[in-house]
Order: C-alpha cells, then sequence, then structure tokens
C-alpha cells in the first residue's frame, strides 16, 4: 500500500517544502501536493518536519547492547534502541579485541544483518586494529596489530569502513591495495600521530576520510599542522562527536566552517548509549557513565552516550550549521560516501524516514516505509 505524510515541512537537499505529500511504499515514490485517494494511507505530520532516516557510520552501541557481544540479540538490541533517535542505519562498529573476538563479531554480523528488524546494519566499520598504540585512545593498545590482509578477505564484503594509522609499518601497501581492489571500502586515518606530511601522503594512497577528528590524534599546531591541519587543507571528508564532551563548541563551529558539506556527524555511542548512569564495559574494559561522559579508569574517554537527533541538536545551537546542513550531516553526506540509495527525500532512495520536532526530538521513525517507532508523547 502507497503511503504518504502530509501537513509536513519535507527537509529536500537546500531548501525546506511546505503543502506537499511525500509518497512512499518501501521505497519513496515521489513529492505530490495533488489530491490523494481514499486507498493511500495517509501520516499527519501535523506541521512537524520530515527528513530521511539518520545514518551513523560509527557506533559500538546502545540500549546495553555492543556489537562485540557477537551474539545475534546485541544487534537486535542495537537496532531496535536507535530507532528512538532517528537513526534508521548504522555502520556496526567494532573495538581493537583479540583476533578471535574481531572474527567472532565480524562473522555475527555477516550471519544476521540482513534479517535485522529495526535500524539497518549497513556492514562493519573496523576500527582498529591497525591503529599507532600512541593514540589507543580507548582501545586496548594490546590488541594492537600491523596492518593485514588476509585478517579481514574473510570478511571483506561485510566490511564498509576502517579506521587505521597510516604512518605503521605495512599501513601503505594495506591501504594501496584495499583502494584498488575493494573501492567499496572507505579508509580512514584515525588513532593516529601521523604528522601533516604523512597525511597528505596517505590521501594519495587512498584514505579519503579522517575518524572523530581532534580525538585520539595529535593536536592542531601552528607549525605543526598533524592530522586535523592536512583534513583542512584537502577534499577529504570527515566525522566528529558532536557531544560538547569529545569537542568544545567552537571546535564544532570552525570545523563546519572549513569542511561544509564534507563534514558527518557520528555517535562513537558505546552500550550505555539511550540507559542510564552507571558502570557498563567496552572492549572489556570498565567504563563510568555519570553526566553524559563514559570514562574508562584512567579517565580517558570511553566512546559516548550521544543519541544522534541530539548530535543534531547540539550543532544547530553551537555552529552556524543550518537545520538544514545538520540534516545532510547525517543522512546525504554518509549515504553518499557509502554508496547507498537512500539519504535522500527522492524516488528511488529507501523509505527511510524520521519525523521530528523543532528541537529534533523523534516522533516516529520509519524504515523501508514501515513504522518501526512512534513517540509515546510525540503525534
Amino acid at each position: 500500500m502507497i503511503k504518504a505524510i502530509i501537513n509536513a515541512k519535507l527537509i529536500m537537499d537546500d531548501r525546506i517544502i511546505e503543502g506537499k505529500h511525500l509518497l512512499f511504499g518501501k521505497t519513496i515514490t515521489g513529492i505530490s501536493d495533488g489530491i490523494l485517494s481514499d486507498d493511500v494511507e495517509c501520516i499527519d505530520a501535523q506541521g512537524a518536519y520530515v527528513s530521511p532516516g539518520f545514518i551513523d557510520i560509527h557506533i559500538h552501541g546502545s540500549g546495553g547492547a555492543d556489537v562485540m557481544d557477537a551474539v545475534p540479540e546485541a544487534l537486535e538490541s542495537i537496532s531496535n534502541t536507535l530507532l528512538q533517535t532517528g537513526t534508521t542505519a548504522y555502520l556496526a562498529t567494532t573495538m581493537t579485541m583479540s583476533e578471535t573476538a574481531i572474527r567472532a563479531a565480524l562473522e555475527n554480523v555477516k550471519n544476521i544483518s540482513d534479517r535485522i528488524a529495526g535500524a539497518k546494519i549497513l556492514g562493519v566499520h573496523l576500527e582498529g586494529p591497525f591503529l599507532n598504540p600512541e593514540k589507543h585512545g580507548a582501545q586496548d593498545q594490546r590488541y594492537i596489530k600491523d596492518p593485514d590482509i588476509k585478517f579481514i578477505l574473510p570478511y571483506i564484503d561485510q566490511i564498509r569502513m576502517i579506521t587505521i594509522a597510516p604512518e605503521m609499518p605495512g599501513a601503505e601497501e594495506f591501504i594501496r591495495y584495499l583502494s584498488k581492489n575493494h573501492p567499496h571500502i572507505i579508509l580512514s586515518i584515525g588513532h593516529s600521530d601521523a604528522s601533516f606530511e604523512q597525511s597528505k601522503e596517505s590521501f594519495s594512497w587512498g584514505i579519503s576520510h579522517a575518524t572523530h577528528l581532534f580525538n585520539a590524534m595529535n593536536p592542531y599546531h601552528h607549525r605543526k599542522p598533524g592530522i586535523v591541519g592536512a583534513v583542512f587543507d584537502s577534499e577529504i571528508t570527515c566525522d566528529i562527536i558532536a557531544d560538547l564532551v569529545h569537542t568544545h563548541p567552537s571546535v564544532l563551529k570552525l570545523v563546519h566552517q572549513v569542511k561544509q558539506e564534507k563534514l558527518m556527524l557520528i555517535t562513537d555511542a558505546m552500550r550505555a548509549g539511550c540507559m542510564k548512569n552507571g558502570h557498563y564495559d567496552l572492549g572489556g574494559r570498565k567504563v563510568t557513565v555519570k553526566n553524559g561522559k563514559a570514562l574508562l579508569e584512567d579517565g580517558i574517554l570511553a566512546g559516548s552516550v550521544l543519541k544522534m537527533n541530539e548530535a543534531l541538536r547540539n550543532m544547530v545551537k553551537v555552529s552556524d550549521m543550518s537545520r538544514i546542513e545538520a540534516v545532510h550531516a547525517v543522512t546525504k553526506a554518509p549515504a553518499r560516501k557509502l554508496g547507498v540509495k537512500m539519504g535522500e527525500l527522492k524516488a528511488g532512495c529507501a523509505a527511510d524516514i524520521v519525523i521530528f520536532d523543532e528541537d529534533f526530538s523523534i516522533i516516529r521513525t520509519i524504515v523501508n516505509g514501515e513504522i518501526k517507532y512512534v513517540n509515546p508523547s510525540g503525534i
């Protein structure tokens, strides 16, 4: 059955459209301002905003579950929990743990991803183990290893993104090989101490993105601009954690001014996402969550508890990013980077849709044309 969202503010490209209907089945079929037939199921947005579903390319868990749990129930829990944040698709992100643990997580995604009922799993983001031990952050440096093609080949179709430190031994060969033979994989600089020159050189090998800019990398310095300076001085894309904990509001404002449409928003959320304060774990390490911060015992930030709709709210509040630009940073930009037909309210795109209010509170979430979440206090 064809459905229609009526009385909505539709976020389309560079404008917000009112007075038209969004028509969809499993995919979006078009925009209309005509009279709807009686057999069309109407959803009245009551003046709320409507956008494509949000896409999170870096998230470890939520709702008490983690990708590294490596069981179907964990992915189901994460996918169902994310619906309340407006996220309709994501990359299941791994941690630097033992090879056995990483393989188990990859195998789990391979087996279950096409049967998930909530937010879609678009593949795996391999965050490690090919990192610089000096910039391990919340990753367990005991399991960091040099880049190894053989390690990932059995799961090459599931892997859509790899965060890697390009200055490490074997990284150039690894990056060049994947860029040439498996271009569907986004190669991202992160957890790295690469210099400005090393970073720029790695972009020529095939690095096209930067993971949680500023975090787990050398600081920007006016004589040693490092990774951040290289990202600012290039056309590669990057993402950032807009939780006002990992990055100062003025930094969020600056990054948007410099990168514009090349900037994406991520959550980097761990299992405590959408949960209460308390004690959790991340990659086998103890984490305490309090007042919006997730910290390891040594005080290092351990991912976040950020919700995607909160990231949008924060960016619009503290930067010059418009509502349309913020939405694009979690829809159109990641969809195009991943090469998937979603992230836009256009005919032929997946009918992954979010209805939200002025404050980005989620009212309804739709996946493949089916209503998957309704806010009890919403419309």
